[in-house]
C-alpha cells in the first residue's frame, strides 16, 4: 500500500540534500512523521495545508518501512500510518508538485 507525506519546499528540499529529515515542525514535537492514506491525505492538505503553496506529494511504500511504522488512531479514531524513525529519501517512491487551485490543492486521479 502506498502513503503519502505532504512536504514544504524546504522540507523537500533538506530531505534531498541530507537524504533523510526527521520531518516537519510538528512532527518534531509528536517524535514521529505524519503521513497518510490515500483517502486521508486530501483531508490533510485541507485542514493543516490549505493555501500552503509549493507542496510536494511524497509517496512512499508502506511495506518497506518495517516494524517503524505504526497505525495509530487519530482524527475521529481513523488510523493513520506514523514514522518512527527518520524518512529517508531511499523511501520515496516518488513526488510531485501539487499545484494550489485557489485555497485547495489538485491531487492526481488515481491516487491509491
Amino acid at each position: 500500500m502506498m502513503i503519502y507525506k505532504l512536504l514544504r519546499g524546504p522540507e523537500w528540499a533538506e530531505l534531498r540534500a541530507a537524504g533523510e529529515s526527521a520531518g516537519a515542525a510538528v512532527d518534531l514535537a509528536d517524535g514521529y512523521v505524519h503521513f497518510s492514506t490515500a483517502a486521508q491525505v486530501a483531508e490533510t492538505a485541507a485542514k493543516h495545508f490549505a493555501g500552503v503553496e509549493g507542496l510536494m506529494l511524497v509517496a512512499v511504500q508502506e511495506e518497506r518501512l518495517g516494524a517503524a511504522l505504526k497505525w495509530e488512531p487519530s482524527r475521529g479514531g481513523a488510523l493513520f500510518p506514523h514514522l518512527y524513525r527518520e524518512m529517508r529519501l531511499s523511501d520515496v517512491v516518488w513526488a510531485q508538485p501539487l499545484p494550489l487551485v485557489g485555497d485547495m490543492h489538485q491531487f492526481p486521479a488515481g491516487l491509491e
